[in-house]
């Protein structure tokens, strides 16, 4: 894959039709960090911001996360440290222990996360592998393990599988650095500059 150098990527939210379009990412992407603002609808519609701050290795082990969350009530934080490993420790350095094993993050809403497992564990077409992702849900911020598939059907297009039982897929294809383009009926991207 080509070394991503510095990158401006905006996705347009689409899974509210009734405020189709309304959403917008906006994310600066480096060699070993991504820097993004996210503007959306939640559940029950209301407006949120979410900020969040990724770093990473050279193999696109994740480091650090730090997000920040605002509603018209509240404004929520979460910082999570990594050893690359899948041991975890908050912000204030305790270790949680329910997310030994994720060695990447998974935030809703963005589909940037996904390129997480494709760029880290190059695979043949064909080839299926599961993870263990440590999930954030905004705008509440809350963190909880759960096992994902990624398998390659073609040079640049992958399918997604949650496998917490809900039988969720996608068909994910990515550009020429593993990040993804379109989640269907999710996200669509509208800017790519760099």
């Amino acid at each position: 894959m080509v070394n991503i150098l510095c990158r401006t990527i905006c996705w347009t939210s689409i899974w509210n039709k009734d405020r189709e379009g309304v959403g917008l990412e906006h994310l600066l992407l480096t060699e070993r960090m991504a820097d993004s603002v996210v503007l959306a609808f939640d559940e029950e519609h209301s407006p949120f911001r979410l900020t969040y701050r990724l770093t990473w290795d050279e193999s696109w082990r994740l480091r650090e996360s730090h997000l920040v969350a605002t509603t018209g009530h509240s404004t929520k934080s979460l910082s999570l440290r990594t050893d690359g490993r899948g041991h975890w420790r908050n912000g204030d350095g305790r270790t949680i222990d329910e997310l030994d094993g994720c060695v990447d993050v998974d935030i809703w809403p963005t589909p940037f996360t996904n390129s997480f497992p494709i760029r880290r564990e190059p695979m043949a077409i064909g080839e299926r592998r599961q993870f263990r992702m440590a999930w954030i849900f905004a705008p509440d911020l809350t963190v909880q393990p759960q096992p994902q598939a990624y398998t390659r059907l073609a040079e640049r297009l992958y399918l997604f599988e949650n496998l917490d039982g809900s039988g969720f897929t996608a068909q994910l294809p990515v550009d020429e650095n593993g990040i993804v383009l379109d989640y269907p009926d999710l996200f669509s991207r509208v800017i790519n500059i760099g």
